[in-house]
């Protein structure tokens, strides 16, 4: 029997994010400042931008998710609005045990009833507050930063010693 409890799930997501951050790349690399020049034409950017995403991909995740978390930073209502659809998804979804029903105010819900309560009050706070949208602008913010270093970075020294990419110089393109 496979136990899939909470103190497992974290040490599994715990072991992915250590391997995931094994391949970051050095900081001082990614904002060399002699690498920066401007392309030539959009097929020259695009070529950039996919080498440098493949070689920079765990940094230029921090980079998007640094994005994010100041935008709902910036905004501390819509993050404890977050936090608390968090919490609620946790607390009466996913970490709920299957034997344990969620009981409020004398009522008994199904799982099915749980999940379509979870799913319209995610719904509800994330459209009547401004957490939608400042993920969204997190993530466009963050997007457009690295799609701008990835097409001016010449990824000329990149690749050298790169366990990923094929013998026809393609990587893959995973993120993490």
């Amino acid at each position: 029997m496979v136990f899939c409890g909470p103190a497992y799930l974290y040490a599994v997501s715990l072991d992915t994010a250590r391997r995931s951050l094994a391949d970051r790349r050095p900081w001082t690399e990614l904002v060399d400042r002699s690498a920066i020049s401007k392309p030539d034409s959009l097929s020259e950017a695009t070529s950039r931008l996919r080498r440098n995403l493949g070689y920079f991909r765990v940094n230029y995740a921090a980079v998007v998710a640094f994005s994010l978390a100041a935008s709902l930073l910036a905004h501390p209502f819509s993050f404890l609005v977050l936090l608390g659809i968090l919490g609620a998804w946790c607390f009466l979804y996913v970490f709920r045990a299957p034997d344990q029903p969620v009981v409020l105010f004398g009522r008994t819900f199904t799982d099915r009833e749980t999940l379509l309560g979870l799913v319209l009050a995610s719904v509800l706070a994330f459209f009547l507050t401004s957490v939608a949208s400042l993920i969204i602008s997190g993530l466009l913010v963050g997007g457009a930063i690295v799609a701008v270093h990835g097409a001016f970075r010449v990824p000329d020294d990149l690749f050298l010693d790169d366990p990923s990419s094929g013998p026809n110089g393609n990587t893959t393109n995973r993120l993490l």
